[in-house]
């Protein structure tokens, strides 16, 4: 069983302390739910989990199949199996979008001669135009595009870790609806830690396990019956 255990890891930005001891497993082929009011830490540790070096780990650890992922730069950490969504996807002008998803698959997964008719298989599947492989990076893609377009990495990568980091904000309901039914299928063999604020996504994926992050730590896990009981009581009772 692989799998990725975070333990009693504290982070730091700009001097201030952002997480406070959090403690959270993620297990190749399961969906781990991560919810929690605005500021409680949840992007922050996906960040900290990738390695983004904005952040300072002040103490804690990350292991994943019994290496500690913090002794490793970004890049090791992706070639590990680590993938992260970011909520909020980058315009990066000068950079051709198809070249981008070659290099990034031939990096980490090899080289592979169909690879190009996948890419444009996927494409389709995520409503996504042939066009943009022509554009650079993430230019003149809409906010639901650029979230459609990280879901096509996670896709084509088949990472044995994906964090989404609120990749299914800004989303239209047909698109939540292909998120959740995209990510069930690649749950047979990636791991999700999905980042949400939007309960929806959770009318087409049963998680196995749900979190609730608040002031920078877990403070209730439990199964998709936690979901129930945040969608009648709200975040207050269980704070």
């Amino acid at each position: 069983m692989e799998q990725m255990d975070v333990r009693a890891l504290e982070a730091s930005v700009n001097g201030k302390k952002v997480l406070n001891g959090v403690d959270i497993s993620i297990q190749r082929g399961k969906i781990h739910v991560l919810m929690g009011p605005n500021g409680s830490g949840k992007s922050t540790l996906a960040n900290v989990i990738m390695g983004n070096p904005k952040y300072t780990v002040t103490a804690g650890l990350i292991n994943f199949n019994g290496e500690d992922l913090l002794k490793l730069k970004v890049n090791e950490r992706a070639k590990k199996g680590i993938f992260l969504a970011f909520q909020e996807p980058v315009e990066i002008s000068g950079v051709n979008t198809m070249n981008f998803l070659v290099t990034a698959h031939t990096n980490l997964r090899g080289k592979d001669p169909e690879l190009r008719k996948e890419i444009t298989k996927k494409m389709n599947e995520l409503n996504l135009p042939d066009s943009f492989l022509k554009r650079s990076l993430n230019e003149g893609f809409s906010g639901g595009e650029k979230k459609r377009f990280e879901l096509l990495q996670v896709m084509l990568l088949k990472p044995k870790i994906a964090i989404l980091d609120e990749i299914d904000s800004g989303m239209d309901i047909d698109s939540v609806r292909m998120l959740g039914e995209i990510t069930k299928n690649l749950s047979k063999d990636t791991g999700f830690l999905m980042i949400t604020h939007n309960d929806h996504i959770l009318d087409y994926i049963k998680p196995d396990m749900v979190s609730i992050m608040k002031d920078g730590k877990i403070i209730k896990s439990g199964d998709y019956q936690l979901i129930e009981q945040i969608r009648k009581e709200g975040y207050k009772q269980l704070i």
